[in-house]
């Protein structure tokens, strides 16, 4: 019997995320259903993340009727993903129960069948709500643990730390680690657990190790997820396949590779030569391709890799060179032997063939997410300080651990980088660090956003945050944005039913312009349709007094039948 794995398709989430800044239209999303209906995929990953968000701000589109116009396409072909960050939903601070019930009861009914819950400092505490509601509403609970890497340090900076009788510390993150956090979420309820690489720095041979770890550990399935920024994605998906994952994150062609997830045809191909069944319609997946394609260049502004384009490639009817088609040969004898850099060797020719983004050698030296170092650079460009950005690079560990060494993953990822340009900066004044800091490297520090790794020093602490112990968000402190009545629109309210309220609750200055943009338009609409319809009946009547006899016009005048425009309109004639 063959082995089946499950593919989790990224396309129109996580894949128009990471490469064309979350602009697909509704319009270009709809083209592409039909063929999504007949792929047959485990699952989509369709909303959540940057979606919400970005639909209203860039496109005034509204964030739920996407989603039930993407359910109402698929049907349950596929169940539908959606991302979110456990208590604190798509922000930064936690939410009371009241919201994150509301929000995952309204995804879960127009739409969602997994949810992916993950929390950027791996708090469970803060993602034991959303696993309870989600499964009250009858969705399938996908926790996460958020891959991360230990801060690396120089030899200077363990001399220093030695000087003062301290010890730099290492192996936070262990396997050990991971595990541990997985089957607490089990434990917990989760119906499966992700193994969530946001940045795509976990090698091979980890990858490896870490989910044989978690298979042995665990009774529910394995999800693996990772990007291909520093090169190790398509090398660390074959290896997380080889070693036993139940699930793994793809992206079709031409929304793959470079920040994005591995390609699914690369994956298809490794699959066919081990003789594991995907059950994916292929035809399909070359029918949405094509139309990926043409929307890939609609997209062009927002693409930053529209210079590295892969080449077109049909799986179906395509041949490969014989000597690309032995390299996948020896990608998979290479991933059984755990010979990790012969493997990564193979699967960049690999990637190279098909013209996809080479690694960044900057991300994977310093490594951070993509995103982290590219944000870090634009905040020093708008400063005309880009020349500091080696020596942000340098003190990011000192950050970092500082602030109890959170895992680099949004958003904690951009409150230590922004907290590491502030501290050069302070640094280049001739100030001491955290003369100037952040609201959100504060409450990091404070507590506010959940526990961290590791115990934060109560000095540190006091002088960045101004209390020495440890001060979690206090959910009584929430306050419902204000939902007014626009008496100029007809008396109706900005947010009219639960599912507005929740835009406002989760996105309160993005949601407030589209609701009342929302509200406006509806407005001038029946206005405009109102003065159509009066429009329509006086040239209705025209009509009718047209075609009328002279005699027939002067009786129908005498009896008064037309107001006083008509009996001017027709005095006239």
């Amino acid at each position: 019997m063959r082995r089946k794995l499950l593919i989790r398709d990224l396309t129109l989430r996580d894949g128009q995320q990471s490469l064309f800044a979350t602009r697909m239209t509704q319009s270009q999303v709809d083209s592409v259903l039909p063929y999504f209906k007949e792929a047959n995929f485990y699952a989509m990953e369709v909303w959540g993340g940057a979606i919400p968000d970005s639909v209203m701000r860039y496109l005034n589109e509204n964030p739920w009727e996407r989603l039930e116009k993407i359910k109402e396409a698929i049907g349950d072909v596929s169940k539908l993903t959606a991302l979110s960050r456990g208590r604190n939903l798509f922000g930064y601070n936690p939410y009371p129960d009241g919201v994150i019930e509301g929000f995952n009861r309204n995804a879960i009914k127009s739409g969602i069948g997994i949810m992916r819950i993950f929390d950027a400092l791996n708090d469970v505490e803060n993602m034991k709500s959303t696993i309870k509601f989600v499964k009250k509403n009858g969705g399938i609970a996908d926790c996460t643990i958020c891959y991360t890497v230990d801060p690396k340090f120089k030899t200077k900076d363990h001399l220093k730390a030695l000087l003062h009788a301290k010890l730099l510390p290492n192996k936070i993150f262990t396997d050990d680690y991971f595990v541990e956090k997985a089957k607490i979420l089990e434990d917990l309820g989760a119906d499966m657990i992700s193994l969530k690489d946001m940045a795509g720095l976990i090698p091979p041979i980890r990858t490896g190790r870490l989910i044989r770890k978690l298979k042995n550990t665990l009774t529910i399935p394995v999800d693996f997820h990772t990007h291909c920024t520093p090169g190790f994605g398509l090398a660390s998906t074959l290896m997380a396949i080889v070693n036993g994952a139940d699930i793994v994150d793809t992206s079709i062609w031409h929304f793959a590779g470079g920040p994005a997830a591995p390609a699914f045809e690369i994956i298809q191909i490794l699959c066919d030569k081990m003789n594991i069944e995907t059950g994916v319609n292929l035809d399909a997946v070359v029918n949405i391709n094509n139309k990926l394609k043409e929307i890939r260049k609609e997209l062009a502004p927002f693409d930053s890799y529209k210079d590295k384009i892969p080449n077109d490639f049909d799986i179906t009817k395509d041949k490969i060179h014989p000597e690309i088609e032995e390299l996948f040969e020896y990608a998979i004898a290479y991933a059984k032997a755990d010979k990790e850099a012969e493997l990564l060797d193979v699967c960049l020719r690999i990637e190279k063939y098909f013209n996809f983004p080479e690694p960044d050698e900057n991300v994977k030296f310093a490594e951070i997410p993509g995103g982290m170092y590219t944000n870090m650079l634009e905040q020093l460009k708008q400063l005309k300080l880009e020349a500091l950005l080696p020596r942000v690079l340098e003190i990011i560990p000192t950050v970092r651990l500082a602030a109890g060494c959170p895992p680099l993953v949004t958003p904690t990822s951009q409150i230590v980088g922004v907290q590491a340009v502030n501290c050069v900066i302070d640094e280049n004044k001739g100030v001491p660090y955290y003369t100037t800091k952040s609201i959100q490297f504060v409450n990091l520090v404070k507590g506010s956003y959940g526990k961290t790794p590791i115990p934060i020093d109560p000095e540190f602490r006091l002088k960045v945050a101004g209390v020495k112990e440890e001060t979690p968000y206090n959910p009584s402190y929430h306050r419902t944005p204000e939902n007014p009545v626009f008496e100029e629109y007809g008396g109706v309210k900005l947010a009219q039913n639960e599912k507005e309220e929740l835009l406002l609750e989760l996105f309160p200055s993005v949601a407030n312009k589209y609701l009342k943009d929302k509200i406006e338009n509806n407005y001038l609409a029946e206005i405009h349709k109102v003065e159509e319809e009066k429009q329509r009946k006086i040239d209705e009547e025209k009509a009718k007094y047209a075609n009328l006899t002279p005699e027939e016009k002067e009786q129908r005048l005498m009896h008064g039948l037309y107001n006083y425009n008509w009996n001017t309109y027709g005095k006239s004639e």
